[in-house]
């Protein structure tokens, strides 16, 4: 894969050398995750050593080192949720999506994530999908919902 975006985004961070966690959100923003081969990058632009770049990387949840889907699938599996069917959603959505917990799909649309709270404990049980929150869940409406990302 080609990462012809990176020198841009590095050059625009660069005039901070305090910019790093910004520059991986710009490039996990950009592909999805953080390609080995962009962090090598980083660690030669700003002139630090790529063990600080990956602690860095692997300190905070929001960065991944894996490729994700286009779309992030948060199921909260917090003690609302869990109580109210959380582990039958996920179960559906892993079947629908042909992955487990901690995956993407082969066509990388979807990566499936769990979490213990997003918030919405009077929703439950709940699935954030990027930015949409989506509550008051059974399985029946889960294909409905993955079709709206497709």
């Amino acid at each position: 894969m080609e990462y012809s975006k990176t020198t841009d985004l590095i050059s625009q961070s660069k005039a901070r050398q305090d910019s790093l966690i910004e520059i991986l959100q710009d490039i996990q923003a950009e592909y999805n995750y953080l390609p080995r081969e962009v962090l090598s990058q980083i660690s030669r632009e700003f002139e630090i050593p790529i063990s600080q770049v990956l602690r860095v990387a692997t300190f905070y949840a929001a960065f991944s080192l894996k490729p994700r889907g286009r779309h992030l699938i948060n199921v909260c599996l917090g003690t609302a949720c869990h109580v109210r069917g959380a582990g039958r959603i996920l179960e559906k959505l892993e079947r629908e999506l042909s992955v487990k917990s901690g995956e993407t799909s082969s066509d990388f649309k979807f990566s499936l994530e769990t979490v213990r709270c997003i918030g919405c404990c009077s929703l439950a049980p709940v699935v954030r999908i990027d930015e949409d929150t989506h509550g008051r869940l059974t399985q029946d409406k889960i294909p409905r919902i993955l079709k709206k990302y497709t």
